[in-house]
């Protein structure tokens, strides 16, 4: 093929029907077609030489040229695209090395072979002006839900076209054991969009709670409006959910607009995942009272709530047990992932039980250390003390609401505590000098005998050892990995370090050795904190 002007204007109508069939900028379809003539110049004229070409975006003309740049006299590699200052005096009048000399040489006539080539080069430029338009047209709709229809299904996973351009719904995005068959209408929600080698990958789920959340929120105005708020959603796809919702308007109820008249509206998310049994509930910031409501339909008689470990025990009476727990497990495992907590189901008995046994360990605890009576160590036990360092340092009026218990009695029962902790704290002392422990760590503020010895016993020795710990590496923590939580203990976690406590330690350890600007201490422990918050 010559570029001749009978088909010079050909160039630009294939250009612009190439663009608007695949609906991209006809101009990347002239810079593909410039290329392409560029590659058979080449093959013509001598792979080494740097041919240019350049169409007339108006006329369809295609104008071919030869740049040769000037390069210092040793830095010459390329002699038929390069050259030296004084081999350049022979076309130009002043060179300078980096400029470069351009001049027009015949166009080339294509060849069988060099025609395929171009074409090539044409249909790979057009289908990456393709892949940009649809990862452009797609990036801004993840987190939406989309109609598209089925193409075909490739080892479990379904190909879904979804207009310009083709999605995929992963086999374990699928609710169930779903099937489809080729020109299925299918509804999915597009969890990711992302630009890969092969193209934008548009990635759908069915099963991700966040497709109910939109599902209620197409089905209930209210929510669309902002009158309503998901506030969690938690999913076993295909079999139950969860969906927590709280109102704005006091005149609204959330869960009456959820449900609908005669209970349309949550009747067509039903229907859309495959029959899954939605429990609608309502929100409350009270965490205990909340999780009461999570745990429906089981009446839950207590709660007991530790916030900081994010755990909860949660009682339940002897015949309510299978109906809070679920089938396999799954009412309660819901109901944590709704509230986010860690939740312990027992029965009322088991709770008697175990208060007894804690009742029995820590009348044992005072029976041993204070050589008191039984009925004198329930006695302290019944009025809420848990440990020796209660008794030792409260005030005495404390203990002197107890009955027979006198000023002179108190005051014998503070100082036998105080004899027993200074001697633990003397042995673990002790202990923890044999072990290494260098006096740098053993007199940093805030960190008793016993806790300095627990350090010591996982190889932490020195202020320098101390100061590289990690804030939940001391207080301990909590990771999700696969949706699942799981506990990380803490060095001095037994000694009930808070989070924020164990910061401030590491932080002020890191000052005193001069790795921390004190003037940036408060800076850092927010940075701290924030990677905490990324953590979990």
């Amino acid at each position: 093929m010559a570029i001749t002007s009978a088909n010079q204007l050909e160039l630009l109508q294939t250009a612009e029907a190439v663009a608007r069939e695949k609906m991209i900028d006809p101009g990347l379809v002239v810079e593909a077609m410039e290329e392409s003539l560029s590659r058979a110049a080449k093959s013509r004229y001598g792979a080494e030489m740097d041919i240019r070409v350049s169409i007339d975006r108006k006329t369809g003309r295609a104008t071919f040229t030869r740049v040769r740049t000037v390069v210092a006299d040793d830095e010459v590699e390329n002699y038929q695209a390069e050259f030296t200052v004084e081999q350049a005096k022979q076309y130009m009048a002043d060179p300078e090395i980096g400029q470069e000399f351009i001049e027009e040489v015949p166009p080339v006539e294509m060849g069988r072979i060099a025609a395929q080539s171009a074409k090539q080069v044409i249909l790979q430029k057009v289908r990456e002006a393709e892949r940009d338009r649809q990862y452009e047209e797609f990036k801004d709709r993840a987190g939406t839900i989309i109609n598209g229809l089925v193409k075909r299904e490739e080892y479990g996973n379904v190909i879904v076209d979804v207009g310009r351009g083709e999605a995929i719904l992963r086999r374990n995005e699928k609710i169930g054991r779903e099937a489809y068959r080729p020109n299925d209408r299918i509804r999915c929600y597009i969890k990711d969009v992302r630009r890969e080698q092969r193209g934008p990958q548009i990635f759908l789920s069915r099963t991700a709670p966040e497709f109910m959340a939109e599902l209620f929120k197409m089905e209930v105005p209210e929510i669309y409006d902002g009158i309503i708020e998901i506030k969690a959603v938690a999913r076993d796809p295909g079999s139950r959910a969860k969906i927590a919702v709280i109102s704005y308007d006091s005149s609204i109820d959330p869960v009456g607009a959820c449900v609908g008249m005669r209970g349309s509206r949550v009747q067509a998310v039903v229907n859309e995942l495959q029959g899954e049994k939605i429990d609608i509930i309502p929100w409350n910031d009270d965490q205990p009272t909340f999780l009461v409501n999570a745990l429906q339909p089981a009446e839950v008689t207590k709660v007991v709530l530790d916030e900081e470990a994010g755990k909860i025990d949660v009682v339940v009476p002897e015949e309510q047990l299978s109906l809070a727990i679920g089938r396999r497990g799954q009412n309660v495992r819901l109901a944590s992932q709704l509230t986010g907590l860690d939740i312990d189901i027992m029965t009322e008995a088991e709770d008697s039980e175990r208060r007894q046994k804690e009742f029995e360990e820590r009348t044992g605890l005072f029976m041993e250390n204070l050589d008191l009576d039984e009925f004198f160590a329930q006695l302290l036990v019944s009025e809420g003390f848990t440990n020796l360092e209660e008794v030792a340092y409260v005030d005495l009026d404390e203990l002197m609401v107890i009955d027979g218990i006198d000023d002179d009695t108190a005051k014998e029962l503070q100082a036998r505590a105080r004899d027993i902790l200074e001697a633990k704290a003397k042995a673990a002392l002790d202990k923890a000098r044999e072990m290494g422990v260098e006096d740098s760590l053993i007199e940093f503020e805030g960190l008793t005998p016993q806790m300095v010895l627990a350090l010591a016993e996982d190889g932490v020795k020195t202020l320098e050892d101390f100061a590289t710990c990690a804030d939940w590496e001391l207080a301990g923590g909590w990771t999700v990995q696969d949706g699942e939580r799981i506990k990380d203990d803490g060095l001095l976690e037994p000694f009930d370090v808070s989070l924020e406590e164990a910061q401030n330690m590491v932080m002020t350890a890191r000052v005193m050795l001069g790795w921390v600007d004190p003037t940036e201490m408060a800076g850092a422990t927010d940075d701290g904190e924030a990677e905490e918050e990324a953590e979990a």
